[in-house]
């Protein structure tokens, strides 16, 4: 039985990752933060098939005693401080645990001498101010956030782990996924739960930034298959994962309010505030390296994946609703 230790495993991809990982016959460790809650309720249907750590990006100690325990196969880096927006607001938090943090993980791994292979979980803002449209592997980054010049370090510094120390070290160059566990303060999870909340009657307004945006939206249950794939292969590489399509805030709200018959420019308000000190105005990913050798193709369709978020947030504002008694 192969051992696996997710990072950032109570998060939108990391609950993927561990059901994927279950159904293959893995023993699944996950690194969670302590907190004075309990954040896991996107595993907690799985929660007693897993083996959890306390542990933080940030804290060394914590990370070479969780590696020297579990010994895993392989890591999967899928924590971080992974708002945009945020990261604005908060650069130097975000850099130490989005981009430091990774160095942390990569240096407990390599200390203990076994053949881990690890993953690292990269981002299209890498790309920012794209300089070539559709973006490869080769196509130069130029972050346009703390967020993303966090990642880029992270992303050469496991290049660097790679080619030091032979490493069995890759990075997944993901486009944006989405799904009905996206945390509700990106702008696709922000959108459909407020068309629930609205059908619901709990809400009347959005506020939102940038609607001329365009990103290439995909079903994070897809894209961690990719990840999974990426540790498979004969030798580490990177790899983008995206599904080749770009569409644009506009359109995801057009869809998202269709969906339950209402016109998104009644409800919709321009938040100046929401928009982004330095934007990132369109991202679009060729992933064709990523179909070619690893097999991977995305299998949620845009218009599928806005149908399936907004129909699961509008069952949650109505149990909200039921619970207010409205």
């Amino acid at each position: 039985m192969k051992r696996a230790l997710i990072t950032g495993i109570s998060g939108q991809d990391g609950s993927y990752l561990a059901e994927l990982l279950l159904e293959k016959g893995y023993e699944v460790h996950g690194l969670v933060r302590r907190s004075s809650t309990f954040n896991t309720g996107r595993i907690d249907h799985v929660r007693d098939r897993l083996k959890l750590h306390y542990g933080d990006l940030v804290d060394s100690t914590s990370l070479h005693t969780t590696i020297r325990l579990v010994q895993p196969d392989e890591v999967y880096n899928l924590a971080a401080q992974s708002h945009v927006r945020v990261s604005f607001e908060m650069p130097e938090y975000t850099c130490d645990v989005t981009g430091a943090g990774v160095g942390r993980l990569l240096e407990a791994i390599r200390l203990t001498g076994r053949p881990t292979k690890f993953y690292q979980a990269s981002s299209s803002e890498l790309f920012g101010k794209v300089v070539e449209v559709p973006q490869t592997e080769a196509t130069p980054f130029h972050p346009r956030s703390p967020y993303a010049a966090a990642k880029a370090y992270a992303f050469y510094l496991t290049q660097n782990y790679r080619e030091a120390y032979g490493m069995y070290a890759c990075n997944g160059l993901l486009f944006n996924h989405e799904s009905p566990r996206r945390g509700e303060n990106f702008v696709t999870r922000k959108i459909t739960r407020s068309v629930g909340r609205i059908v619901a009657g709990l809400e009347k307004r959005l506020a939102l930034g940038n609607l001329d945006a365009k990103r290439d939206w995909g079903f994070a249950g897809d894209y961690v298959l990719a990840m999974w794939q990426m540790l498979q292969q004969d030798k580490p590489e990177d790899y983008v994962v995206a599904t080749g399509e770009t569409h644009s805030v506009k359109e995801f709200l057009a869809l998202a309010f269709g969906r339950v018959g209402l016109d998104w420019t009644d409800f919709v308000d321009l938040d100046p505030r929401q928009i982004r000190p330095a934007e990132v105005d369109m991202l679009l990913g060729d992933a064709s390296k990523a179909k070619r050798e690893l097999g991977w193709q995305p299998q949620v369709s845009f218009e599928q994946l806005v149908a399936m978020m907004v129909d699961s947030d509008l069952e949650l504002a109505k149990r909200e609703a039921h619970f207010l008694g409205r």
